[in-house]
């Protein structure tokens, strides 16, 4: 079967994910491999208008939340992927390319849904045992708009942290219900987010009043 045709649009945000070939770490110091994802993040968003929200990257794969002013996310992400991938295969001496594939991307269509997946992705590190909280985590975009300083990229401006910002770290920090993260889980499988349960999937759905 045929991989999924991209949906492009402009309205929504995405989330956006992509893994190291063979679950492989990448084969550079997690410093040079953070200054080559925000050198090429940078570079996206000066070229293709590519709208960050939220970057994590883990010590083989990344967490992205994106919008698209252009419509033209397969074009944003192929060029980022492209250029990043060459530069730490450069680097790093490798034979093989960095990522397993193509990433993944999920169209956000509620502001619900892009809560849930805020806190999906600046969870991650907490919950891969590698911070104790989410402002802790070196790699990570929310570290920077913490200390008020620049990710190294463009980022959009973070109206869930700035509209109550001890309140937002708080809710992050929580650890979320399991079924419902679950249920995330399973509704991320979809190009467009979705609450229904997968064919022969006996997991709780996650509706768009449910928050993590």
């Amino acid at each position: 079967m045929g991989r999924a045709k991209a949906i492009l649009q402009s309205e929504f945000p995405y989330s956006i994910s992509a893994r190291c070939i063979n679950r492989e770490w990448f084969a550079l110091p997690m410093p040079e491999v953070w200054e080559v994802f925000t050198q090429e993040l940078s570079r996206c968003c000066q070229k293709n208008k590519l709208a960050v929200h939220a970057f994590v990257l883990m010590s083989n794969h990344f967490h992205l939340l994106a919008s698209t002013p252009s419509a033209n996310i397969s074009q944003c992400m192929h060029q980022f992927m492209q250029r990043s991938s060459r530069e730490l295969t450069r680097r790093g001496n490798r034979i093989n390319e960095t990522f397993a594939g193509r990433h993944y991307k999920c169209v956000m269509q509620d502001p619900n849904y892009f809560l849930n997946a805020y806190k999906y992705v600046y969870r991650n590190p907490v919950h891969a045992g590698l911070s104790f909280a989410v402002e802790d985590y070196e790699f990570s975009s929310l570290r920077a708009i913490v200390e008020r300083r620049s990710p190294g990229f463009p980022i959009e401006e973070d109206t869930v942290f700035g509209s109550d910002p001890v309140g937002t770290l708080n809710w992050l920090n929580a650890p979320p219900d399991r079924e419902k993260l679950d249920a995330f889980r399973c509704g991320m499988r979809r190009p467009c987010f979705t609450s229904k349960k997968l064919k022969g999937s006996n997991r709780p759905i996650l509706g768009p009043n449910d928050l993590l």
